[in-house]
């Protein structure tokens, strides 16, 4: 398993989360070279926050995205909201205060008199009270109400870290293509800039008479051919670097184009990690979030039915409160009558149209639903898993095989140029010993990227890219 993992803190969810990075470092043996931008002046803003103005490590970007990332801030919104519903849901067992106040006023021909009658009949009246409210029974709802409203959040926050661990899986993709464009730049320079030297070679020995001018229009072309890998590398990192920064919640002003103001410290590594298909696929049904999230939702469904059949039986509340009126049959509004009042109510719909058999209905059909997603999300996670896996083990033994390739194109481009210098050699040969040294150098950096993205891949699809210690509150 990884050792010496990352520590991550996002304190706007409270939750730390740890990462494995490895210590050993595969050497692209490609020389190092700046890459050139054209439009720094652009990028002083006031508003460009702090770390642009440093070389990041995957772990501070991941800290960022972690702060900022837009998909991320809305999962904490969706736990926020999901802590509000629960509160809403025990608000069942709650007594409630219920104050309430009426005042009356009729016309005078709308009271019927006996006539010849004397008694004083007022028009105007009020009444006001304040009671507490108790739900006692309501077939059920009360208990399944509580249950829900404990899984809740339990099943949003099983959501936020499947964005989570979604969102940072995709920053580590991203940082590795931001390098590998990098590395990608620097090998096809070094591959201009061979292939420059040997044009001038060439040229001049053409003036010295020594070779045709076969040999010199020959350099040339090459050298033409290795300019647009070059170009495609420099537009590959300027897509990377937007992408990346994209992820991390940075809108990039509209005046930069070229040179976005996003540096990297990190280096494309060969992380060590050993586990075998059978282990990584019993961890992820363990700990992958999403099936977290489903179970806690067919929990819910489970509890929705048992609402749904309260609706068969009686509601039964009880309350207690102080009452004022006015009298009856005085116009003296200020003569009131007031005191306690204690009851209780029963309701009981013998018929509702059929509503609550089409509730239960619903709730069952929901539960079926629920079900079938979760055995459809296990076997889609399996799946998921193997693929991942055989992309690691591939990445794995590609980089293997690569690993003394740069080593023996460069000794075969020393001998190419040996030889020819001896005479016992050709041009063609140290041509061909170029285009295999950028080649392998090449093929070197992207068996290095490929690695570490199957990696990530593979710890997202195994369930731990994540690992919580804390809880969301």
């Amino acid at each position: 398993m990884l050792k010496n993992r990352y520590s991550l803190w996002a304190a706007a969810a409270a939750v730390m989360f740890m990462f494995a990075p490895a210590q050993v470092t595969a050497q692209t043996n490609a020389p190092s070279q700046s890459v050139t931008t054209t439009n720094a002046p652009a990028l002083m803003s006031a508003d460009m926050p702090e770390w642009l103005s440093r070389p990041l490590s995957l772990e501070e970007c991941l800290n960022i995205a972690l702060a900022n990332n837009s998909n991320i801030k809305e999962s904490q919104f969706d736990v926020e909201s999901a802590i509000g519903q629960a509160i809403t849901n025990r608000a069942i067992v709650i007594p409630k205060v219920v104050g309430k106040m009426g005042v009356d006023q009729v016309q005078d021909d709308y009271i019927e008199r006996t006539p010849g009658s004397t008694l004083a009949i007022p028009t105007e009246s009020w009444t006001s009270s304040i009671v507490v409210q108790q739900q006692i029974f309501k077939g059920g709802q009360i208990a399944a109400s509580l249950k829900i409203a404990s899984h809740l959040k339990d099943k949003a926050i099983y959501a936020h870290r499947a964005t989570i661990a979604a969102v940072l899986t995709e920053v580590k993709t991203r940082y590795y293509d931001v390098l590998l464009a990098l590395e990608q730049i620097k090998v096809n320079e070094a591959s201009v800039e061979l292939l420059t030297k040997e044009l001038e070679d060439k040229q001049r020995r053409y003036k010295a008479q020594t070779v045709p001018k076969f040999n010199v229009l020959r350099a040339e072309v090459q050298l033409a051919n290795a300019k647009p890998p070059l170009i495609s590398a420099r537009n590959d990192y300027r897509i990377a670097k937007n992408d990346l920064c994209n992820l991390l919640g940075y809108n990039i002003p509209k005046t930069v184009w070229d040179d976005i103001p996003l540096k990297l410290s990190g280096k494309l590594e060969a992380q060590p990690f050993e586990i075998n298909l059978s282990e990584a696929m019993a961890q992820a049904i363990e700990k992958r979030p999403e099936l977290g999230a489903l179970r806690e939702t067919e929990f819910i469904a489970k509890q929705n039915i048992r609402m749904a059949k309260g609706g068969y039986f009686p509601s039964i509340y009880g309350y207690g409160g102080y009452q004022s009126t006015s009298p009856s049959y005085r116009t003296d509004l200020t003569d009131i009558y007031h005191g306690w009042v204690i009851g209780g109510e029963l309701n009981w719909h013998l018929f509702d149209g059929l509503a609550t058999k089409g509730y239960v209905d619903i709730a069952k059909a929901n539960l079926s639903k629920t079900e079938e997603q979760l055995a459809a999300k296990v076997r889609d996670i399996e799946v998921e898993v193997r693929s991942a896996y055989s992309s690691f083990i591939e990445a794995k033994e590609t980089l293997e095989s690569q690993e003394k390739n740069v080593e023996l194109a460069e000794e075969a481009l020393r001998l190419a140029n040996a030889l020819e210098a001896a005479g016992s050699g050709t041009q063609l040969d140290v041509l061909d010993a170029e285009t295999s040294l950028t080649e392998a150098r090449t093929t070197w950096v992207n068996a290095l990227r490929n690695y570490s993205v199957s990696l990530a891949n593979l710890e997202y699809a195994i369930g731990i890219t994540v690992q919580t210690t804390g809880e969301i509150e």
